[in-house]
């Protein structure tokens, strides 16, 4: 087990240190870039960005991790987005037409990685695509801001998947038989009782997802 604290900023990403051995990691690779576990590896725990209305309608009894009073001052603002799309990058890939801060959701499927602009994932609410050779559906929940993304097959067979048109939130697989919800599970249908695998989902910064996954490839329909 080790214990990790704020150690600075490198290329604007945060940087942990142990206290146990004293090794440097790097947040967005969990990766020790120095130190005596440099070159080691800390295991991804799956993560779920959602807004809290999604979280509370899919757990009711969630609990919530409430802010600390003596440091609420310290706390970034609620403009805090806002406020870094405006200020410098200390990297930039002007050849990739993209601007350094444009926010990407990330995605890597064995050794392919690639990068899906938010706003037109937004704009879309529901991409069919690919990372490498695996079919990905991304999708925009009921709130219209939370994203999700499944590998696009039902048992073993590629699907694609669309809006539903008619009553609540859902989605309708390419036959029309089933509807799925937000968490990517059938509620209706041949398919009931089926839940999609999850593709997890980093949203980042484009110059930053772009430094650490040089050879990503990026949705651009």
């Amino acid at each position: 087990m080790l214990t990790f604290h704020l150690a600075g900023i490198n290329n604007q990403n945060f940087l942990m240190r142990d206290d146990e051995t004293g090794s440097f990691w790097q947040q967005i690779t969990g990766r020790a870039i120095s130190g005596p576990m440099r070159g080691a590896a800390l295991e991804l725990a799956s993560t779920d960005e959602v807004s809290f209305s999604v979280f509370r309608s899919e757990w009711p009894q969630g609990t919530v991790l409430a802010p600390e009073p003596r440091f609420v001052k310290k706390y970034a603002s609620k403009d805090w987005d806002q406020h870094m799309s405006k200020e410098r990058t200390v990297l930039s890939f002007p050849q990739s037409g993209i601007a350094d801060r444009e926010l990407m959701l990330g995605m890597t499927v064995g050794d392919a990685a690639r990068a899906f602009p938010l706003k037109r994932v937004e704009e879309e609410r529901v991409v069919q695509d690919r990372v490498g050779e695996t079919p990905v559906v991304l999708v925009v929940g009921p709130d219209g801001k939370s994203v999700r993304a499944f590998v696009s097959r039902v048992r073993g067979q590629e699907t694609q998947f669309f809006r539903s048109q008619q009553g609540p939130w859902s989605l309708v697989d390419a036959t029309g038989a089933s509807q799925w919800d937000f968490r990517g599970c059938a509620t209706s249908g041949p398919a009931q009782g089926t839940c999609l695998e999850p593709v997890g989902v980093v949203k980042d910064y484009w110059f930053d997802w772009r430094n650490y996954h040089p050879d990503t490839t990026v949705y651009r329909r």
